[in-house]
């Protein structure tokens, strides 16, 4: 009898050997964007630059997701995901180079320049990928495995913060293209492998699957299903929670007056290892539980974290703060994987706009302003309003899988 839930295994097929390699794309651009928030801090300090200034680097960055989320995917759907992964990779690698000639010119627009080229590399990796450990297998396994995946961007993340926070924040300072120009070369060796290997695209019987290749009425086809509508807002609020949290946590941690700069990475390392650790023990935990009501429990965890935050009791702050990260790590799979389940042939259309959804970054600009008017505790009320809405659609998914389980 062939196996239809297995974690690598449908219809009778292995899939155990592409799995793990799309799974090091997630440490890559985990790596990548996790750099992001040590260098808001960094320009900060070198540059002499206001938070609300620095939050270009998060605005910069994700409006490169909103601008190519949809011809990421169109591509995608047209020449498979192989191809839209080595040309995210190769996207990637020039823009990690790129820091070269940013570094002679010295200004912070060249910066973001090169940070848009890695963005536009890294939104054909997600689009490609994270649709593509779903298929991998059967359906009810596809959160829990896309949470497996996901764990390792959470060790990129933790990864990235430690060794490019300690280079950058160390007592002669670092300089910031010699990271990128190692993470250029490694990227590259990364696709040169993928142009040698063979990724079995997955069929789908739908009729659908020509079309596809030509995008549009897969596009339009998608917003039909309400609950991809609903995942893609609830998509939308955990990136801008998730993004604006992450960028804000050394700002935040260092105005309070806690720690110095150094210290504070040292501590958003830590808090990426609860991260880590919810991914992992999240892909676990969901072999029993539903996705639905594991994604409607962390996201009541995260909000009582952040209701902590907003509070205001101290130090004591910092435990729903790091608490929040053990709370918020399964959400980007969880929510993903219920978006696009049971789409078939419009699932890489759907990961196409799901992929815009990281514009959220942009959200850390009015962090920034709200901080640089008020003070370091009040820009947490966006993202205690951001899992509330997280919180809701698990909410409304359980509800829908209780009702036709009593159908049943």
């Amino acid at each position: 009898m062939k196996k239809e839930n297995g974690l690598f295994r449908s219809n009778g097929t292995n899939y155990m050997v592409p799995f793990v390699l799309i799974t090091t794309l997630f440490f890559l651009w985990g790596f990548a964007r996790a750099i992001l928030d040590v260098l808001n801090k960094h320009f900060q300090n070198e540059m002499h630059i206001s938070i609300t200034q620095s939050s270009l680097i998060q605005v910069t960055t994700y409006m490169g997701y909103f601008l190519m989320a949809i011809p990421a995917g169109l591509f995608i759907n047209r020449f498979g995901y192989r191809r839209g992964i080595v040309f995210g990779l190769l996207l990637f690698a020039l823009g990690s180079w790129l820091f070269v000639p940013c570094t002679e010119a010295g200004t912070f627009d060249a910066y973001l320049f090169a940070l848009f080229i890695i963005s536009v590399g890294l939104v054909f990796l997600e689009t490609a990928a994270n649709p593509y450990v779903t298929e991998l297998g059967g359906k009810n396994s596809a959160s829990s495995r896309l949470n497996l995946s996901q764990s390792f961007n959470g060790l990129g993340c933790l990864f990235a913060t430690f060794a490019v926070g300690q280079f950058l924040f160390s007592d002669n300072g670092g300089n910031v293209e010699i990271p990128y120009v190692i993470l250029g070369f490694v990227v590259l060796v990364i696709a040169v492998v993928f142009t040698g290997v063979r990724l079995p695209e997955i069929k789908h019987n739908d009729g659908l699957e020509e079309k596809a290749k030509y995008g549009r009425e897969p596009l339009m086809r998608i917003w039909h299903h309400k609950f991809f509508v609903y995942g893609l807002i609830a998509l939308l609020a955990y990136e801008i929670a998730e993004i604006s949290i992450n960028s804000y946590f050394i700002n935040y941690v260092t105005g309070m007056g806690w720690m110095d700069d150094r210290t504070a990475s040292l501590v958003l390392t830590g808090a990426l290892a609860f991260f880590m650790v919810g991914r992992f023990g999240g892909s676990f935990i969901m072999r029993w539980i539903p996705a639905e009501k594991m994604l409607l429990f962390c996201g009541c965890g995260s909000v009582a974290c952040i209701m902590l935050v907003l509070m205001n009791f101290g130090r004591i702050s910092m435990i729903g703060l790091l608490g929040n990260y053990l709370f918020e790590a399964i959400m980007f799979p969880t929510i993903f994987s219920l978006a696009v389940r049971n789409l078939g042939s419009l699932t890489k259309s759907a990961s196409s706009i799901l992929m815009m959804t990281p514009v959220g970054g942009c959200g850390f600009l009015l962090v920034g302003i709200i901080a640089d008017d008020t003070n370091m505790v009040v820009p947490f009320i966006i993202p205690l309003l951001c899992y509330i809405t997280v919180a809701l659609y698990g909410f409304g998914l359980t509800v829908h899988r209780e009702e036709h389980v009593d159908e049943d």
